[in-house]
Order: C-alpha cells, then structure tokens, then sequence
C-alpha cells in the first residue's frame, strides 16, 4: 500500500510554501520595499525616456534659421526648402554679427549674381549641411541659367516608414539600459548583503541547493525586466511620444529574457567580487555606464572611430539593442534573434561560469 504524505501546512492551514516560493517571494519584498532600488530600476531609466522623447519629438519639424541679406532666385530657392528657416536682414555686417554671436549659424548675401555664404566654424555639423544646400541652389541656378536640362537626375527616399519618430530608436536602447540596472544591481547588491549578513551562510547550513537560492533570484530578475518592458513601451505608446511597433514586436520578449541572464550572469560576477554595497554599487556604475555609452543606448554609434565600434561588439547590451531594435522598429523577424541571442546566450555562459568559479558563501 502505498502512503502518500499529506502536504506541509502553515499554523494558519495554508499549504506551507517550498524553499524556492519561499526565497522568491523574500526577494520580491525586499525590491518592492527598497525605494532606492525601485527609483533606480524604473523611475531613473524612465526620466532619459521621457526627457529624451519629449526633446527629439519634433525633430523632424525643426527647421535651421539662417540670416539671408538681398534677394533673387538662389534666396527663394532656399525659402521653399522644409529643413531651412529664413531670418532677413538688412545689411551684411548686421549678418556677420549675429553669426559671430552666435545667434545665427550663418548667413547668404544675394546681390545680383554674386552669392555669398559665411557660417559659423564652431559647429561643423550645421555648416556642413548648410554650406551643402546652398551649393545645391546655387548649383540648379547655374543649370537652369543654361537653359539646358541636367543631364543626370537624383532620387531620393528615406528606407524607414516616413511615420518613424526618434522615439522608435530611443525606446530599444534606454529600455536595454533599465533591464541592465535591474539585473546587475539586483543580482550583485542581493548577493553582497546577503553574505555581509550571513544569510548565505544559513542557506548553505539549511537543506536547500543552491541551484533553488538561484533560480529563485533568476526569477525576480526576470519578473523585474518584464515589469520594466511593459512600463516603458507602455508610455512610449501614449500619443505624446508616438511609439509604432512593428508587426512581430512580441519578438523583443525573449532576446528580453536573454539580456537579463547576461546581465545578471555580470551581477553575480560582481557580486563574487565586492565585499561591501558601496563597492558592488561603483563596481556596477563602472561597468554598465560605459556599456550604455558605446552601445547606442543614448545615441547612435555611427560616428565612433573603428578600433571603438569593435570594442563595443563585445558588449552584450550592444546585441540587445541591435536585436530590439530590428523587431520592434524594422520589422524584421526571427532571423534577427538568431547572432543577438547566440552572442547573449554565450555571454551568459562564460561570464556565468566565472562567477560561480569565484563565487564565495562567506567573507573570508
């Protein structure tokens, strides 16, 4: 006959949790309880989404002034153009003040058929672009002066859908960001006051494996990056920020999964190292900052030197953010998982082996 155990029940006749409910369910009050943490997990990564999507949501209506002196076609043809806004002025020299000011960051005298053109040097950028357009005017002037017609002809169209706002390039990136702070800190806090406190101690002592003390912080970790997504697509939907997912965004929520492993995989390794909170707290900052700023969470990448775009693929947060952002914003599908999830699942592995190499119940 075969005897089966009736199940453990608490003093108030609740079926008593397991071990691994039970550190779960720990962890998660301590997050919830912690407001430093709460701030720092959703409400600091949260401030860069909305400042930044409110500062570059117009981006694409925001035109360059420049100063204009006289009148005639090249003058006219720069009034028809969308990125240009036109400040007439009356005489050169007030012109070449307001530029030296830095009111203006240039300026273009018509007088007849001479054509003059003085920016301002201290933003190349903005030179650059405006220096190229008017030598485009004046270039279709010179041609239709001839009264020939141009031998070659230029088309022109951007490849993303015209719809696409700065906020559909912002959200992947800062998004990747927060799931870095929650996991890293998370892990690497967790394990370092627990081991100051020798709570580890007991739960190595107590009958519990330590593949239940963590899986059981590897599901708050994950529970946390899932919160964060929600949160923050959420707000970037709302009609002021104007975020558009493409048809297959769902793909986002494993590479999601995989970051945060990766990420936390580095908590534990910090985690191993630190002794105190303060130290696992500089070391995180040491390690994330950097990451963020040579990922593209802020801001592309483009214009890194080679040797820094190199360094930079070896960052998982750089994966995350190339993987997100091609199925949430290109539409790409699940070819796009495919090198971000190899790189973040090998990521974890190694970083993870590491850690548990080093990883130490006790100070010794």
């Amino acid at each position: 006959m075969t005897v089966t155990e009736a199940p453990k029940k608490t003093e108030t006749g609740q079926p008593a949790l397991s071990p691994f409910q039970s550190l779960a369910r720990a962890m998660i009050k301590g997050f919830v309880r912690d407001k430093a943490t709460l701030f720092f997990t959703f409400l600091f990564p949260l401030m860069f989404l909305v400042i930044f999507g409110l500062i570059f949501g117009n981006q694409s209506t925001s035109k360059t002034s420049i100063g204009v002196v006289g009148d005639g076609p090249v003058i006219q043809a720069l009034g028809q153009s969308p990125a240009l806004e036109l400040k007439r002025l009356g005489t050169a020299e007030e012109a070449a003040r307001q530029v030296k000011d830095g009111d203006l960051p240039g300026f273009v005298a018509e007088n007849g058929t001479g054509i003059t053109l003085r920016f301002a040097a201290s933003d190349q950028a903005k030179a650059g672009m405006i220096v190229g357009m008017v030598n485009g005017v004046v270039d279709q002037a010179n041609i239709a002066a001839t009264g020939q017609p141009p031998r070659f002809t230029l088309q022109t169209a951007q490849i993303e859908d015209s719809s696409l706002k700065p906020i559909q390039f912002l959200t992947p990136g800062i998004l990747s960001w927060a799931v870095s702070i929650g996991a890293v800190f998370g892990a690497a806090m967790t394990l370092v006051n627990w081991r100051r406190k020798q709570v580890l101690r007991r739960l190595r002592l107590a009958p519990i494996s330590p593949v239940t003390v963590l899986g059981s912080r590897v599901v708050v970790t994950l529970g946390v990056a899932l919160a964060q997504a929600v949160i923050f697509v959420g707000i970037a939907l709302l009609p002021v920020f104007g975020l558009k997912l493409s048809g297959q965004w769902w793909l986002a929520v494993p590479l999601l999964v995989l970051g945060a492993l990766a990420f936390f995989s580095i908590g534990m390794l910090v985690g191993a190292f630190c002794k105190t909170e303060e130290a696992a707290n500089g070391a995180g900052n040491l390690v994330i900052l950097p990451m963020a700023f040579l990922s593209g969470s802020f801001f592309p990448t483009d214009g890194l030197p080679g040797w820094l775009k190199a360094v930079s693929n070896i960052f998982p947060m750089k994966h995350l953010n190339t993987g997100m952002t091609d199925v949430m914003v290109r539409g790409k599908g699940f070819e796009a998982l495919l090198v971000p999830g190899a790189v973040l699942i090998a990521f974890t592995v190694v970083i993870g082996f590491i850690a548990a190499k080093v990883f130490k119940w006790e100070d010794s």
